[in-house]
């Protein structure tokens, strides 16, 4: 099979050149992404009850979570949740295969309950949420779809990846990671992160939101120092990912002499205001990067067998990546994968490789590498989706 694969030079200025760059993650305890993590997390328990059951995935799509903020009063000392958070488990699986019932609304509050315990440390799974699970009944015209060897795509739609990550989008993804980290000696730190990262020059700027636990602060002298100690921290941390100059500052809203700083009962704002949902949060490679391509399709949730919105995604993460590592010559990589729907998933529309090469290096000589490593990844999309099914790659 020869697969519609082109290779051709980008004629742009590598993103580390470029004067002015803007990187954002949402941390795991962000609305938006507990309600990815949440679809994703069905999802995969989905397909594992599939498995077990029937010895294949069948038919679902979980992408349409939905946060519903609380309201709580926040302390020194220990705060209290008002009104608990309301989130709604809605979407489409398979409920009925081969006269046997599944149970999709026990897995689903099941496999919810254990990743928002995983996700916010600090929120009573039993008290400060209403869970509501509504997933209607999966097309059944679809259970052919699922049946075939090569599954058809199910919509005409796009994945796009890059690599490798610049210097700014590596320290504001490893900077909530290690503030994640940071909790064993710092338990103040709530899992509602966010860090926006900006680069003018030779200058990174990190500006941090984190959410502080109330129980774990006595009053506003331990809390301006515990903010201090963040974002010494943070920087000493970054240096280790550039030799350029990194300066932070977190909860710039903050007033501290009126008393008005950034507190929670559960180390999130849904807990006060903040509401959520699937989508609206990092793409598929754990960042926002408007400086590069990138999709809106909400990879979280979505099935791994036959929706390209989310195996396009990650399956041109994972190639871009190997194509960077494995090749010479190369200073970036893009690619573009597009489906048409109803067409065999392994057989896009086009897949576009766009690579910025080092000075003085021929495209000619980069095109049949890039071309072998793409198409042994679409020849290998079951490849893909056992990783999926593992844990092993991030959607959020």
């Amino acid at each position: 099979m020869k697969r519609n694969i082109k290779v051709e030079r980008l004629n742009q200025r590598p993103l580390e050149q470029q004067e002015i760059e803007l990187v954002e993650r949402k941390g795991i305890g962000h609305p938006d992404s507990v309600a990815d993590g949440l679809a994703e997390s069905i999802s995969r328990a989905l397909c594992q009850e599939y498995i077990n059951r029937f010895g294949a995935v069948l038919h679902h799509n979980t992408d349409k979570t939905q946060i519903v903020a609380g309201r709580s009063k926040p302390a020194f000392g220990g705060g209290e949740v008002i009104c608990p958070l309301y989130i709604l488990l809605t979407g489409r699986a398979t409920r009925v295969f081969k006269e046997e019932e599944i149970p999709v609304d026990t897995i689903a509050i099941k496999a919810a309950r254990q990743l928002l315990a995983d996700s916010l440390s600090n929120l009573d799974v039993n008290n400060h949420i209403i869970l509501d699970a509504k997933i209607g009944m999966g097309s059944s015209d679809l259970r052919d779809v699922f049946g075939r060897k090569v599954p058809s795509a199910n919509d005409t739609s796009f994945g796009v990846g890059y690599a490798p990550l610049s210097q700014t989008e590596k320290i504001v993804f490893e900077t909530e990671r290690e503030l994640m980290n940071l909790k064993k000696s710092i338990p103040a730190i709530g899992e509602d992160i966010k860090v926006m990262g900006m680069r003018q020059g030779d200058a990174i700027n990190l500006t941090i939101a984190c959410a502080l636990v109330d129980r774990h602060v006595a009053n506003l002298k331990e809390y301006a120092d515990t903010k201090r100690e963040i974002v010494e921290h943070v920087i000493d941390f970054a240096r280790q990912f550039t030799s350029r100059k990194v300066s932070a500052q977190m909860n710039v809203a903050d007033n501290i002499e009126e008393g008005s700083i950034y507190i929670t009962v559960t180390g999130s704002s849904a807990e006060m205001g903040d509401d959520g949902a699937v989508g609206r949060g990092n793409r598929a490679n754990g960042l926002i990067t408007p400086n590069r391509p990138m999709s809106l399709e909400a990879t979280c949730g979505k099935n791994p067998i036959n929706h390209v919105g989310k195996i396009y995604n990650l399956l041109s993460i994972e190639a871009a990546k190997q194509i960077a590592a494995e090749m010479q010559g190369i200073e970036e990589v893009y690619i573009k994968i597009l489906s048409q729907i109803g067409k065999p998933i392994d057989e896009p529309h086009i897949a576009s490789v766009q690579i910025v090469p080092k000075e003085g290096v021929d495209i000619k000589s980069l095109q049949a590498g890039a071309t072998e490593i793409l198409d042994d990844w679409l020849a290998n999309i079951p490849k893909l989706q056992q990783m999926l099914f593992r844990g092993e790659l991030s959607t959020y």
